[in-house]
């Protein structure tokens, strides 16, 4: 951890808004993507929800469909907002920036269609086998929140 520290603060990572997806398969297990072992990124080697950064003028809903499409070749055809986790970098120069979370359920023919397009590799979890996992922080409370609310079984 401290290395990946020392290199977040040699290579300055920006933060900015960010949206990322709480896919769930059909049988209700979370799909996830492995991020790449890049130290330029935010938690590298960690498993994480498919996202990214909402380009400027660019709606939340829009940049997640938009994500989406580039890191995994699918359009969802319905995602719900869940939860959004506000982030206040003033002490590392920065200002504030949020990352939110949308809902969204994969049907088994679409998931067998996905084509991993970023990342490392990709898995469906329960919920018990990704806590067990190396998950990026947020989005490990993330998918705690959601699996134990009303949201998950939508």
């Amino acid at each position: 951890m401290l290395r990946q520290l020392a290199a977040a603060k040699r290579l300055t990572l920006r933060p900015s808004n960010a949206v990322a997806a709480l896919l769930l398969h059909e049988d209700g297990r979370y799909i996830m993507q492995l991020r790449d072992a890049k130290e330029e990124i935010f938690f590298p080697g960690h498993w994480g929800c498919f996202g990214g950064a909402v380009e400027p003028g660019e709606e939340p809903e829009q940049a997640l469909l938009r994500e989406l499409q580039e890191e995994i070749g699918v359009d969802v055809a319905t995602v719900s907002r869940f939860t959004q986790i506000q982030f206040d970098w003033s002490p590392l120069g920065h200002g504030a920036t949020y990352r939110r979370y949308f809902h969204a359920v994969v049907p088994d023919a679409d998931f067998r269609r996905i084509v991993l397009g970023e990342g490392a590799a990709m898995r469906a979890f329960t919920v018990a086998e990704l806590l067990n996992e190396r998950v990026s922080p947020y989005d490990a409370f993330a998918v705690w929140m959601h699996a134990f609310s009303s949201s998950a079984a939508r």
